[in-house]
This record gives C-alpha cells, sequence and structure tokens, in this order.
C-alpha cells in the first residue's frame, strides 16, 4: 500500500515505496503493483526510472531488487576481508568494482606488497567494456557459467587481471578482481589466479548473507 504523501511530492513516495518493497526480496512487476498499491504503469515507469539511477537492478529472472548504489556501503565494509585475503593469497592487488552509469567505479583497492604492482585507486571510473572487470560486471551467460574472465594489456599495457562477479538473487552487483603486471601474472592469469577470485567473490556474497547454501556449511 503507498504510504502518505509528503510534503505533497507524490512521485518520491511513490519511489520509496518501490524502495521499501524491494528490501523484502526480488518482485516482479505484478508482485510489485501489489506490493506498493501503484498501478501497473506507474509501477513499471518508476521502477524502471529507478535503474537508471543505479537504484533498482533485475535478478536473472527479470525481477527487481535493490540496485547497487543501496547495497554499495555494506557491500564495500563486506569486502574488504575477502580481498585482504584474496591479495594475500596472490601478492597481487585486488580490487572490488560497481556499476556506475555505463562504467564501472572501484569502491575497494587494496595493494600488492610488491614494488611492481597496479594501482587503481578508490573511487577512479574505468570503462565498461574494457578489462576482466568490465567483462565480470557485463555478465555475460559465458563469463556466469565459468564463473570469472581474464584480461591482458586490454585496458592498459603491461598489466593482467582475473574477475569475478558478485551476485545477488542472480543479478551481477559487483566484481571483484585481482591485477598485476603482466610480467608476473602471464598473458593468461585466469590459471593461476581464477580459484582464488572466484572464492573471493563468494565469500562477499556470504558476509553480505546473499548466499545462504554457502553461508549453512
Amino acid at each position: 500500500m503507498t504510504r502518505q504523501s509528503v510534503n505533497g511530492v507524490g512521485v518520491l513516495d511513490k519511489a520509496i515505496a518501490i524502495l521499501d518493497s524491494l528490501e523484502e526480496g526480488p518482485l516482479g512487476l505484478a508482485a510489485l503493483v501489489s506490493a506498493t498499491g501503484l498501478s501497473r504503469p506507474t509501477a513499471h515507469r518508476l521502477a524502471t526510472a529507478l535503474e537508471g539511477h543505479d537504484l533498482v537492478a533485475r535478478d536473472s529472472a527479470g525481477r527487481f531488487i535493490l540496485g547497487p548504489r543501496l547495497v554499495r556501503r555494506p557491500l564495500e565494509e563486506a569486502a574488504r576481508p575477502a580481498l585482504a585475503a584474496l591479495r594475500d593469497a596472490t601478492g597481487e592487488s585486488a580490487q572490488l568494482y560497481v556499476p556506475r552509469n555505463g562504467a564501472r567505479l572501484c569502491v575497494v583497492a587494496l595493494e600488492s606488497p610488491h614494488g611492481l604492482r597496479t594501482i587503481v585507486p578508490a573511487g577512479a571510473v574505468l570503462p565498461l567494456d574494457q578489462g576482466s572487470a568490465g567483462a565480470a560486471l557485463r555478465g555475460s551467460p559465458e563469463v556466469l557459467r565459468r564463473g570469472w574472465a581474464q584480461s591482458a594489456e586490454e585496458r592498459e599495457p603491461g598489466v593482467a587481471s582475473v574477475s569475478a562477479p558478485v551476485l545477488h538473487d542472480g543479478a551481477v552487483v559487483a566484481a571483484v578482481s585481482v591485477s598485476g603486471p603482466v610480467e608476473r601474472t602471464t598473458r593468461s592469469p585466469g590459471r593461476r589466479y581464477s580459484a582464488a577470485v572466484v572464492a573471493a567473490a563468494r565469500a562477499v556474497e556470504v558476509a553480505m548473507g546473499w548466499n545462504q547454501s554457502l553461508s549453512s556449511k
């Protein structure tokens, strides 16, 4: 049911009603209409508009879920231990990326202890169509089936990386990445690092309470 209008800003109230409803879990359009009391056209229009601002996303079944902007801060906190373990296990720099306006935003960056290392500062905005993290965030069927993506000198000369998608209700909401000089990581870094990167992505999901099948083991 829609909440009472606050200061007469009806559209804002309806948008908040959608976000409140999605806190309970993924909803298809019919379920979203039932949960909010909005008309079907209004619910679809507002949910789609919120999706354009990363406040709403879609899972693999096309249902609406909360978007990366709303889970970003707790996601950063939950990811740090997993990224620290990934950095220590591989000896290379580890990052967490989230989608942002058609690009990817680095929200956590932990540097390798090596003198020669890749540096991607937190806050950096990079292309979504380049690099293994971009491939993981795009979530192609091949990447989702394999669980990871790799790249060598695709975005920057001399750098190779491996990334794995972080999933929430079947939707890609982030990407865990490890990167380093191609001289150490080789041009096929997935052979060496894919297992550790995928394990780190699953650890982030468990820390967020998104992967109950693993957290219960």
